[in-house]
């Protein structure tokens, strides 16, 4: 009387190490450009506009970490079969019985 479960589906495993480093590093590295590009855009603006550019070069440093570390809407999290828990648990030895008694 075994349940049987369903088969994992490839759409549904997670990224690879390599695509989902790859995915972060592209995120932080576009967050880092128009970082850079507030920083040069200090020498040419005036008003309050240099004070949206400092607070957008403060500012994107740390949403820069918190986008390219945040989980991609595709990746599951791909949950391990464990097939022994389906197991019943072991019995537990009790205690050590007196042998039978022959008269």
């Amino acid at each position: 009387m075994s349940k049987r479960s369903e088969a994992q589906s490839i759409t549904t495993l997670p990224l690879s190490p390599q695509e989902e480093r790859k995915s972060r590093m592209v995120k932080y590295s576009i967050a880092m450009g128009i970082r850079t590009l507030c920083v040069v855009s200090l020498l040419f603006v005036q008003g309050w506009w240099i004070l949206v550019m400092v607070a957008a070069a403060l500012v994107l440093p740390y949403l820069a970490v918190v986008i390219a570390n945040t989980q991609s809407r595709g990746a599951v999290q791909a949950m391990a079969e464990r097939p022994y828990a389906a197991l019943p648990p072991a019995p537990r030895p009790g205690p050590p019985s007196e042998p039978p008694h022959i008269s």
